[in-house]
């Protein structure tokens, strides 16, 4: 992945998966920007990235419209977004017991937040620019308590392969993670998280869980490859299969 002087967005990068794509996009040498809710986590990325000269990081809620319009006029001209934001607090409930506020801020971060980001971002975007976003396993195997996750995961594959064709020659891809150990755990399984980890772990053929430098990985071919628009790239240690 060759990014030399180009400028890449990276929103949800202050933590997980977005910071690890983060980091490797300064590493491949681009100006970034990190997105995302908490001005707290964006300043503790910075000291994390050490790269006062090539980041910048910018508070954003990207469910927000009017937040997002805002977000591209301080970014200015861009050569590839990504988006790893997330908001599934309370989400992973059975149906009883979800209260509708919580399915609709998964809607909003991970279906509408995308959406905004495309139609804002992809003006500000080089020809030979692209857009990625992350979808997730449950898609796939759903669970008990994840009927909302599920469903949106597979809603954001969907509006991949349209915009991939309606922004042309835009390219537009998502990774699809498994089970990845990042801060988001200690929301969905709380002092269960190392037990919860591990036994998927036993379950899964690459013998781990996933991890953020994993999924950053696969962000990086997605942005480097000319060829791949309309993909979901799966990456979730063979979770497909078991």
């Amino acid at each position: 992945m060759n990014l030399q002087d180009a400028k890449v967005l990276v929103v949800g990068g202050s933590s997980g998966m977005g910071l690890a794509t983060a980091r490797r996009c300064l590493e491949a040498g681009a100006a970034v920007t990190i997105a995302g809710r908490s001005a707290e986590r964006l300043e503790a990325a910075r000291m994390t990235l050490q790269a006062p000269s090539a980041l910048q990081v910018v508070e954003v809620d990207i469910g927000d419209e009017a937040q997002v319009v805002s977000l591209f006029a301080r970014t200015g001209s861009l050569d590839h977004i990504v988006s790893t934001a997330a908001d599934i607090r309370g989400a992973y409930q059975l149906l009883p017991e979800l209260e509708l506020a919580d399915a609709q801020r998964v809607v909003q971060s991970k279906f509408f937040g995308p959406l905004l980001l495309a139609k804002h971002g992809a003006p500000k975007l080089a020809a030979t620019g692209s857009l990625t976003f992350t979808s997730g396993v449950a898609a796939y195997r759903p669970a008990p308590r994840g009927s909302v996750v599920a469903a949106i995961n597979a809603a954001l594959e969907g509006l991949v392969r349209a915009l991939a064709v309606e922004l042309a020659p835009l390219r537009v891809n998502a990774v699809s993670p498994g089970w990845v150990d990042t801060p988001i755990w200690a929301s969905v399984a709380g002092d269960a998280k190392d037990a919860t980890l591990q036994a998927m772990a036993e379950r899964l053929p690459v013998g781990r869980i996933g991890a953020p430098a994993d999924i950053a990985d696969a962000i990086a071919f997605l942005i480097g490859n000319p060829f791949t628009t309309g993909t979901v790239l799966h990456v979730e240690g063979g979770h497909r299969l078991v």
